[in-house]
């Protein structure tokens, strides 16, 4: 092999992925708010996430591609505990330790999942509910591991911190994505990811995101606060208004 036929292989192979890079679309995402305060009289809320596609060229393909939004987060750390009935009384029979499990997972989505994708590659993007990867500590059976994931999802699912609509997001001209995911009001505080996927042939063309706080605000800021910051003060303060409360009630029944 000569060299300049050497030298132009490698040239080649330097510029096949930049190019192939420069024919892929991208993402151009956004959210309606950044920050999200909870306050007492907070009673939820709806998160629009839209963007745009950037298609090489600006020329559409034939192809018609497809968006799934995912608004996810806090991951943390859970213990789920089964119930179960003896002699009439329910105690905790079996337990399980994940290690990462989203206090809130959303997906919305221009199609139903399995329309867009394969199951393995559903899997690895962790799209759906069906497919959320939440490990557990230590070795579980895939059959306890199976139920307690279903009834955390269950459950989750019936308090609105799960949700998932496969007609979610609506792309014009199919170019703009925007889509509403409604945030509910015992939604956990923390940071959360706004993800956009984009999606042609079964293959995931595009991935971007964008971070979403979700803080309290006012008196529940300054209560949560004080009890992180001053555990032993605030213990002190809840059990000395418990008592004012509970000797102030007693003292309006006795007039009575």
């Amino acid at each position: 092999m000569t060299r300049a036929r050497a030298l132009i292989l490698c040239l080649a192979a330097w510029l096949l992925p930049v190019a192939a890079q420069a024919a892929d679309p991208r993402l151009v995402p956004d959210v309606s708010s950044r920050n999200i305060d909870i306050q007492y009289s907070f009673t939820g809320e709806e998160l629009l996430l839209f963007g745009a596609i950037l298609y090489p060229g600006q020329r559409l393909p034939d192809d018609r591609a497809d968006i799934v939004v995912v608004l996810k987060g806090p991951m943390r750390p859970i213990v789920l505990r089964e119930k179960r009935r003896v002699a009439g009384i329910w105690v905790n029979a079996a337990s399980i330790r994940l290690r990462t499990s989203p206090g809130f997972y959303a997906i919305g989505s221009s199609r139903p999942i399995d329309k867009l994708v394969d199951e393995r590659t559903a899997a690895i993007f962790e799209l759906g509910l069906a497919n959320l990867s939440m490990s557990p500590t230590g070795f579980s059976e895939a059959k306890k591991l199976e139920r307690f994931e279903t009834g955390l999802i269950e459950l989750y699912r019936r308090s609105g911190l799960f949700y998932e609509n496969p007609a979610a997001v609506e792309i014009t001209e199919g170019v703009l994505y925007r889509a509403r995911i409604p945030v509910p009001a015992r939604v956990p505080v923390g940071t959360y990811r706004a993800e956009t996927y984009l999606i042609s042939g079964g293959r995931v063309l595009a991935v971007a995101s964008r971070d979403v706080q979700i803080r309290k605000a006012g008196f529940e800021r300054f209560v949560a606060l004080a009890a992180q910051r001053h555990g032993f003060l605030y213990g002190l303060a809840a059990v000395f208004l418990s008592l004012i409360l509970g000797y102030g009630a007693s003292a309006i029944f006795r007039r009575r």
